[in-house]
């Protein structure tokens, strides 16, 4: 991976997206899609379920739809969807580096919030199923707003909840739809990719791309420690 650029402040607070970046989920869901698949007869190969990371669950139907119909699609989300939450609420494993971050931001009393394509409900429960709820000041899902990423009103909420000026915020997502939101709603961003590793298009956008959140966690600390 390419040298990162230093960051360039400290920021007001730091907002997370929560699958694939906190949460080690999007290997999960997307094992219990493929297996509803194949339980259902639909025959999808395994990677063109990497295209669905990252984006609300209307976008998902809508391409599941195109790929096999109505109503195979709609079988195939009840049943993948209803395993994947039986495995969300009993505890997802999180993703390397997620409470030495959470700790240190603690330490320095930079406000928490998570901005995540989830909806209310489950997102609550997984959070607290996997210990981490109680790391956050706020937890802004795509039920609060009226479009979900790559638009940025999830991240504009997280930052009003937080009191911080959306300049000021630095974000962390995994997905290069949620980088889009991010950088649409002005804020600074640090891509941890997981399954989908950033294309030339989302190189393209500026931001910066490091390999884990203990790369994330190094770039923040110059900031946290100069006071």
């Amino acid at each position: 991976m390419t040298e990162v650029a230093p960051l360039a402040f400290r920021p007001a607070a730091v907002i997370f997206d929560m699958d694939g970046l906190l949460l080690d989920s999007e290997r999960a869901i997307l094992e219990c899609f493929r297996a509803a698949a194949a339980g259902e007869g639909a025959d999808i190969e395994p990677d063109w379920w990497l295209g669905m990371i990252g984006l609300g669950d209307a976008v998902c139907r809508e391409m599941l739809v195109e790929r096999v119909g109505a109503a195979a699609a709609d079988a195939v989300l009840a049943r993948g969807r209803s395993d994947y939450v039986a495995m969300a609420e009993a505890g997802l494993a999180h993703r390397p580096g997620v409470v030495a971050l959470l700790d240190m931001l603690a330490l320095h009393a930079i406000p928490r919030a998570v901005a995540t394509s989830t909806r209310t409900p489950l997102a609550q429960r997984k959070l607290a199923a996997a210990g981490l709820l109680a790391h956050f000041d706020a937890v802004c899902t795509s039920s609060d707003v009226e479009a979900p990423k790559p638009a940025p009103d999830v991240y504009l909420l997280a930052a009003a909840r937080l009191g911080a000026p959306p300049a000021q915020c630095l974000v962390l997502e995994d997905s290069p739809t949620g980088v889009r939101a991010a950088l649409a709603a002005g804020m600074t961003v640090i891509q941890v990719p997981d399954l989908l590793p950033p294309d030339a298009e989302a190189q393209a956008l500026g931001h910066r791309i490091v390999g884990s959140l203990d790369d994330a966690r190094a770039l923040l600390t110059p900031h946290l420690t100069m006071r």
